[in-house]
């Protein structure tokens, strides 16, 4: 097996790298302090091409592998998770579920403008009774022909205020069960969609998550994705690959935790020596770069499957499962390592581990990626 980077993904590795540091670094605790978006470092990642990554280029994306995507998500996500899960939306969950089961005509009026950045996109699938259980969706797209009339509300949409185009998941015909659900385009500015209050969460403060609610919105016949009744299907689709995306965030906000707990480490004394020369804290720092490494293969792995054209429900599962797991473990353990300083602010490993949290929650529960691994390994 080869293991080794093409040129082309270093290359854009380093482009993620050197962003990350240069244009996220300087602020991100002032935006996370203050739950601000991150306008200005979305607008400029859209004019590196990190928002339409996987999209063909005749749309107006970058035409790269899903390997440099998770590399991209990886990099920033050292830095700042509330920057990096917008290119996670905007490319696993909008974008290509817009390029993968959208008609050419949506393609041409949605995909070519969140591909480029000229506007970002939301995923819209949970709500307050259906999170982990997506069949029993609320919300409801009634027939009236050649238009749907939306109704029900969505919870924690990323890029809920910030979004212009909505892919809204809807129950059409309650008695077919999940075959009964359709996917939906929605605009901002739809007469009676409306956008709630920003959440106060406790990580990921910058990303802008609202509840939507929907009261009588027309919908044209011609915004819905695929044919009646597919819209659960390509939700489940879609999320397979979101959670490559967010798999890659969580080795990302590790990563970013280990690099700042060992150059700690290498500066911090006590006892007459470096810590890092302490066998409790060499333990530690040991068992954190080998949880990651292993993190690291099953996401790029689950990357490498998508872009192979294996089935990769299995893969992305345990990537997330286990990425993310580690993202908490070596988070708490870099607070840890920094002592009280790691208990404040100014040292960032205070909001990787707040950051971290959410990584086990979205795209999936850690508890259903285990549902989704145990069903694939009992079933074949």
């Amino acid at each position: 097996m080869d293991f080794t980077l093409s040129e082309e993904q270093r290359m854009i590795q380093e482009a993620a790298r050197d962003f990350a540091q240069n244009e996220l670094l300087p602020g991100v605790i002032e935006r996370d302090e203050a739950q601000k978006f991150p306008t200005e470092q979305v607008k400029k990642m859209g004019e590196l091409g990190f928002l339409g990554m996987m999209v063909d280029p005749k749309y107006g994306g970058s035409g790269l592998d899903t390997v440099s995507y998770a590399l991209v998500m990886e990099e920033l996500s050292k830095i700042d998770a509330s920057s990096s899960v917008v290119v996670s939306v905007n490319n696993s969950l909008v974008c290509w579920g817009l390029e993968a089961f959208g008609n050419e005509e949506q393609k041409q009026k949605y995909l070519t403008r969140l591909a480029t950045g000229e506007i970002i996109g939301a995923f819209c699938l949970s709500e307050p009774e259906a999170g982990s259980d997506a069949t029993s969706q609320k919300t409801t797209a009634i027939d009236k022909g050649d238009h749907y009339i939306l109704n029900g509300t969505k919870n924690w949409i990323t890029n809920g205020g910030t979004a212009e185009i909505y892919l809204v998941i809807a129950q059409t015909d309650r008695d077919k069960g999940h075959k009964g659900i359709n996917a939906l385009i929605v605009e901002k500015g739809m007469e009676g969609f409306q956008i709630g209050p920003k959440e106060n969460k406790l990580g990921i403060r910058g990303s802008d998550t609202h509840s939507l609610n929907f009261n009588d919105v027309k919908i044209p016949k011609e915004n819905r994705i695929g044919e009646d009744g597919f819209g659960f299907k390509f939700a489940m689709k879609t999320l397979s690959g979101g959670r490559i995306g967010i798999a890659a965030q969580a080795l990302g906000i590790a990563a970013g935790a280990y690099e700042l707990a060992l150059k700690y480490s290498k500066e911090r004394k006590a006892f007459g020596t470096e810590i890092a020369n302490h066998q409790a804290i060499a333990f530690k720092l040991a068992d954190m770069h080998t949880q990651i490494e292993a993190a690291r293969y099953l996401v790029y792995k689950s990357a490498w499957d998508k872009d192979q054209g294996n089935n990769y429900d299995l893969s992305s599962a345990m990537a997330k499962l286990y990425a993310s797991q580690v993202a908490m473990d070596t988070a708490i353990e870099a607070v840890q390592i920094h002592g009280g300083n790691g208990f404040v602010k100014d040292y960032h490993v205070e909001r990787l581990m707040r950051d971290a949290k959410i990584t086990q929650i979205y795209e999936g529960t850690s508890e259903i990626q285990k549902i989704v691994i145990s069903r694939s390994i009992t079933r074949n």
